[in-house]
């Protein structure tokens, strides 16, 4: 998997030029969602971020939840793309204000998409380039969306998300010097988890460039990851996220 993704981000600038022709699309805005400080953590908190979602043509794409991918096969609703992405790592806050930190970092990955109608189904898998982060990830996401009125619009639908031995430890392990800083018993996963995700969203088209979108998921962490002290002792396996998107569509 890692010789795949690698070979295929490099081929990148080769198929660049083809794409030159096209036009810029897409939305920037401002979100503020209430979310988990760490996955597994039972402490939400606040945050406002930029939001960006640009198209280039039918080529290329920029949007936090995918990354930065190139589209180098679109046809009949199929789509295939590299990209490059960004993986958070471990906030260590609260119950885990004395653990090592774990950084985020990039990933590279191959991500497929088909759009039959009003659905949508992608499969992704994702390896950290830089960071703390070691394993891989692979995740199957369906989703339905479709206008209500002119001005309104909704979705929904649930995701898959397989997170290798090694990513699982990454984010759930407690090191021994974890362990002896913190008084968590010491924890080592033994084999990947999944997690089980539902999300929706309802959007307001309530200019001719600007939309606000509310949009609400939840997740269950299994396995490895449920079982690790930092989840069964400090946090919750059930994890939520809700907040609110300000876009300006050009």
């Amino acid at each position: 998997m890692y010789k795949l993704i690698g070979c295929t981000l490099a081929a990148l600038p080769l198929l660049a030029a083809p794409a030159m022709a096209q036009s810029l699309s897409g939305s920037v805005g401002v979100s503020v969602t209430q979310a988990p400080d760490y996955l597994g953590s039972d402490h939400y908190e606040t945050r406002v971020l930029p939001d960006v979602n640009l198209r280039y043509g039918e080529q290329f794409y920029l949007n936090l939840r995918d990354g930065l991918g190139w589209n180098i096969y679109h046809h009949q609703g199929l789509t295939l793309s590299p990209f490059i992405g960004y993986v958070p790592g471990r906030n260590n806050e609260g119950d885990l204000s004395r653990f090592d930190q774990v950084d985020g970092g990039l990933t590279g990955g191959l991500r497929l998409q088909y759009r039959p109608g009003p659905w949508n189904v992608t499969l992704k898998a994702q390896a950290p380039m830089t960071g703390d982060m070691d394993g891989y990830q692979v995740t199957l996401r369906a989703g339905w969306q479709q206008s209500l009125t002119p001005e309104w619009s909704a979705g929904i639908g649930p995701s898959l998300t397989y997170s290798s031995k090694e990513w699982t430890q990454s984010l759930f392990r407690v090191s021994a010097r974890d362990a002896l800083k913190s008084g968590f018993q010491r924890y080592e996963p033994g084999d990947g988890y999944w997690r089980l995700g539902l999300s929706g969203h309802v959007n307001y088209r309530f200019a001719s460039h600007w939309s606000v979108t509310g949009l609400a998921g939840i997740t269950q962490l299994t396995g490895d990851a449920k079982d690790s002290p930092i989840v069964r002792d400090a946090g919750d396996d059930v994890q939520a996220l809700a907040g609110m998107v300000l876009s300006y569509h050009f």
